[in-house]
């Protein structure tokens, strides 16, 4: 049965010798790998240039209750995003952002929550100008929200050591190294406070960054089984930095 549907491409690898396997984040079906054939051929009816990490497309597709790889009909960008592909910053974060989702989003049903922020947060990165450095640190906290283990809300004066594995602020060092304090505590809970908008003015150093998304990463490895170390974050820390 067709059924028209958008989607968030995530990862595409070659078929054969002119066709691609699209991972898609799909509206209606949540992730699913898609068989788009001849698209490297001169006449495709599909171009593979509309298949870049965290474009935005629909589709229509023939879809199949059992697992496997789907077929499409159609597919086609839309919106069209108009300034990643320009912008080596925002290149940069959208491949660091993809190799996130590729390792925490795994839901083969759909999510309309997680859909919706994902759809509007890329759109977000292509139209804000100038970026916000802390882009990539507000989109992660946010994501963690519809992912399940968003952290609580509660620092203080006293409760200012954030607990990784527990997602709460509290009074004393956990038995464990998974932990920030002091004043990276702090920067932490003020970007959960600002980041609804995935910008915050909050001034954070670079080395303090550094640790930042290296301590948010870490929290998404103790939250999701099988998290791998992202490999894109060298490129991301060199290009802002």
């Amino acid at each position: 049965m067709l059924h028209k549907t958008r989607g968030i491409v995530f990862r595409v690898t070659d078929f054969g010798e002119t066709s691609v396997v699209a991972q898609i984040y799909t509206e209606l079906f949540g992730l699913q790998g898609f068989l788009i054939n001849s698209v490297r051929k001169k006449k495709a009816l599909v171009n593979q240039n509309i298949l870049h990490p965290l474009s935005l497309v629909e589709l229509v597709v023939y879809h199949k209750d059992r697992k496997g790889l789907h077929r499409t009909a159609e597919v086609r960008n839309n919106p069209v995003l108009q300034n990643i592909s320009n912008d080596v910053i925002k290149i940069s974060v959208a491949l660091f952002l993809d190799e996130v989702l590729c390792n925490a989003v795994k839901e083969e049903e759909p999510n309309e929550q997680l859909f919706a922020f994902l759809f509007h947060g890329i759109q977000i990165l292509d139209i804000q100008a100038p970026i916000s450095n802390n882009f990539h640190l507000c989109f992660l906290i946010q994501l963690s929200r519809y992912l399940g283990f968003y952290p609580m809300e509660n620092y203080s004066e006293t409760n200012s050591i954030f607990n990784l594995k527990d997602g709460i602020f509290q009074s004393v060092l956990p038995a464990h190294p998974f932990y920030t304090e002091g004043s990276l505590s702090f920067l932490f809970y003020n970007l959960l406070k600002t980041s609804l908008n995935f910008s915050s003015g909050i001034k954070i150093k670079a080395d303090e960054k550094r640790i930042l998304i290296e301590k948010i990463l870490q929290y998404y490895a103790l939250h999701i089984t099988g998290f791998r170390e992202i490999k894109s974050l060298k490129v991301l820390d060199e290009i802002w930095n």
